[in-house]
């Protein structure tokens, strides 16, 4: 059997595409306007609802719920955010604090969910291992673990390679660090089942309805026009298609592939008994699970980046990317060489000019967005919904500041990208440059990180 090449990704594969809901059928209004029906969208709406049952509540939708990184993404629901050492120079280490404890209790809170709805999103609490395979690798994963540690993440470990080993067999793994904080989940059956919720909840949902351009109270699209008091741009990787955004935040590309189902002497030879999602070291880093079927879906960085901000259709992935991921299997697993790919994809995700996530609510306008996750979507996606529900409940006068609106990443700034052709030359030349210096650590005997990466990352704002 050959390998399947996009059609979104594997886990529509499973779970097939979901019933079409129908598109905006003229102008109309609502208390609140979402565009974007993936994670944070549906996450924002379905706390939004909870807290205030009485509002009207609409939800735009381009194509169909989770047909961006919500239905593409590897699964991994973790207590990782982007930006917090930036937020911390700025606010205040206690206040980065804050923010990573708030991530932390988010992992619980979207399993909690998960039980309350009934969502059977294949969700295992194994935790993340990130492991180590050359002496440069070693030195910044003992520092990323310190770092951890400083910022009271007290219940993670440090394990050598024999530690690592008893995890899990990566081959030339000279440690690792684990931290209880993350989960493995199956990423379409949770949009599903949130969704389900949200439409329980008499959230209306429409799809196939493509939003040209947002203004303050009004979410314009091709078959009429939602007015609302609060507009939420909830769009993460596909923002640049608004008119005005091209240059907010970038589309960057992951791709991903997943092997057939394992035997059970392949997974006694490979170990994961613990089922933790798993991601390395490198500068163009790996990222990985266990699927519940006893798959490996795996993931990375492919073609980082399109010309003009453009995206995909339909999740294809060019043969090299999909080789280069196979061979990141391989180096891991070499005793899986022979095991078949199934299927292979990729997707777009929000990177902000400062690499920093944010979430805000312009109470001058009534316009709200969240986003920028740069990969770490999956639980960043609610936390930044339940500050967007506490920022509008603020500003209608429904209740004061919280916890969540007081949390550093509230009302963020951050500059545009460049214009073309500045941006593709700078991407591309970053990932080369990524992929050149773990080449280079990979065969140097030297626990320094290569400097050609350390110059990138600076110039790059990482």
């Amino acid at each position: 059997m050959s390998t399947v090449n996009g059609g979104i990704s594997f886990w529509y594969a499973q779970e097939g595409a979901p019933a079409p809901r129908e598109p905006l059928p003229g102008d109309t209004t609502a208390d609140v306007c979402i565009v974007g029906g993936g994670y944070t969208g549906l996450w924002t709406a379905y706390y939004l609802k909870k807290a205030v049952p009485f509002l009207n509540i609409t939800v735009l939708e381009a194509k169909f719920c989770g047909y961006g990184a919500s239905g593409r993404n590897g699964g991994w629901l973790y207590n990782g955010i982007a930006g917090r050492d930036r937020y911390a120079a700025l606010h205040g280490h206690e206040a980065a604090v804050r923010l990573q404890q708030a991530m932390n209790a988010t992992v619980t809170e979207v399993v909690d969910v998960c039980e309350q709805e009934k969502i059977d999103a294949d969700v295992h609490r194994g935790g993340v291992l990130e492991v180590a395979l050359s002496p440069a690798q070693l030195a910044r994963l003992k520092a990323f673990h310190a770092a951890e540690l400083a910022f009271g993440e007290t219940d993670r470990e440090l394990y050598g390679a024999r530690g690592t080993a008893e995890r899990i067999r990566v081959t030339g793994a000279v440690g690792s660090s684990w931290t209880p904080h993350g989960a493995r989940l199956h990423p379409v059956k949770l949009l599903k089942g949130l969704a389900a919720a949200v439409e329980a909840l008499g959230v209306t949902i429409h799809e196939s309805t493509p939003v040209t351009e947002i203004r303050p109270k009004h979410a314009i699209t091709p078959y009429g026009t939602v007015r609302a008091p609060y507009v939420l741009r909830c769009t993460e990787g596909f923002t640049a298609s608004l008119a005005g955004q091209r240059r907010t935040w970038l589309p960057m590309n992951s791709s991903m592939i997943a092997t057939e189902p394992l035997t059970d002497a392949q997974w006694e030879s490979v170990g994961w008994d613990g089922r933790e999602t798993l991601g390395d070291m490198a500068h163009a880093y790996m990222y990985a699970q266990r699927t519940a079927d006893g798959r490996i879906a795996l993931g990375g960085r492919g073609v980082p980046y399109r010309f003009g901000s453009k995206t995909d259709n339909d999740g294809r992935t060019q043969p090299q990317t999909v080789d280069a991921l196979r061979e990141i299997l391989v180096r891991f697993f070499p005793q899986l060489a022979g095991v078949r790919i199934d299927h292979a994809w990729s997707g777009v995700l929000g990177v902000p000019r400062d690499w920093c996530a944010t979430v805000t609510l312009d109470r001058s306008t009534g316009l709200g967005w969240a986003g920028g996750y740069v990969g770490s979507g999956v639980a960043t996606a609610n936390l930044a919904a339940r500050t967007l529900r506490d920022l509008i409940q603020q500003d209608s006068g429904q209740s004061g500041p919280t916890d969540l609106t007081a949390l550093p990443w509230v009302n963020h700034k951050v500059r545009k990208w460049e214009p073309e052709p500045l941006r593709w030359l700078g991407v591309q030349t970053m990932y080369a440059a990524f992929r050149g210096a773990d080449r280079r650590e990979a065969t140097a005997h030297t626990a320094e990180t290569d400097r050609v990466a350390v110059l990138a990352s600076k110039i790059a704002g990482r």
